[in-house]
């Protein structure tokens, strides 16, 4: 039963995670083997400032 965990910067809208999801979830299948009802993603929104970049 893979959970596979995404943090994200703040933003996306539901929608959006729901496409990501679905991606994820259809190439965990593919290169897994595993059952799609079996797979979870679970998503984490950063907000922007608990995120830094040096660039």
């Amino acid at each position: 039963m893979p959970f596979i965990h995404v943090e994200l910067v703040e933003g996306r809208s539901d929608e959006a995670k729901k496409q990501i999801a679905k991606d994820i979830i259809e190439s965990v299948h593919k290169n897994a083997n595993a059952p799609r009802e079996h797979i979870h993603v679970i998503f984490q929104d950063m907000k922007k400032t608990d995120y830094i970049n040096e660039d």
